[in-house]
């Protein structure tokens, strides 16, 4: 996984798998992939999927090249609500965005860092 700080300020973890060394062939199947993981977790719970790609295109958005599909899973990992600040924070989200070559699997760091090994883990798993 690699760490950068976008537009300075926002930590983001990110992977880049070829299409060769990933286990899905499709954005969609790497959706599913994150839905198993997020329902067979404990606390974790699926909320939906946002179609990323398909909504910028439909509104004439600029696309970036080479992108054929991008979506976000967003869900949550809130058992507790410590105070309202932590709310800001949730649901969280994973982002797929599918290549002609390779898959790109971005999300934001999040703050309980058993949380954030957790989407890490579950990111490398895609990994054959």
């Amino acid at each position: 996984m690699k760490k950068t700080v976008f537009m300075d300020r926002y930590p983001i973890y990110s992977i880049e798998l070829s299409k060769e060394e990933i286990k899905v062939s499709s954005a969609d199947e790497a959706v599913e992939y994150f839905k198993e993981k997020i329902q067979n977790h404990p606390i974790a719970k699926f909320i939906t999927v946002f179609e990323h790609y398909s909504h910028t295109k439909e509104l004439g958005g600029e696309i970036m090249d080479g992108l054929i599909d991008a979506k976000n899973i967003i869900f949550c990992f809130g058992q507790a609500i410590p105070n309202t600040k932590i709310l800001a924070l949730r649901p969280r989200s994973i982002a797929v965005c599918e290549f002609e070559d390779k898959f790109v699997i971005d999300f934001l760091e999040a703050p309980k860092e058993e949380m954030h090994t957790l989407m890490e883990n579950w990111a490398k798993g895609l990994k054959r």
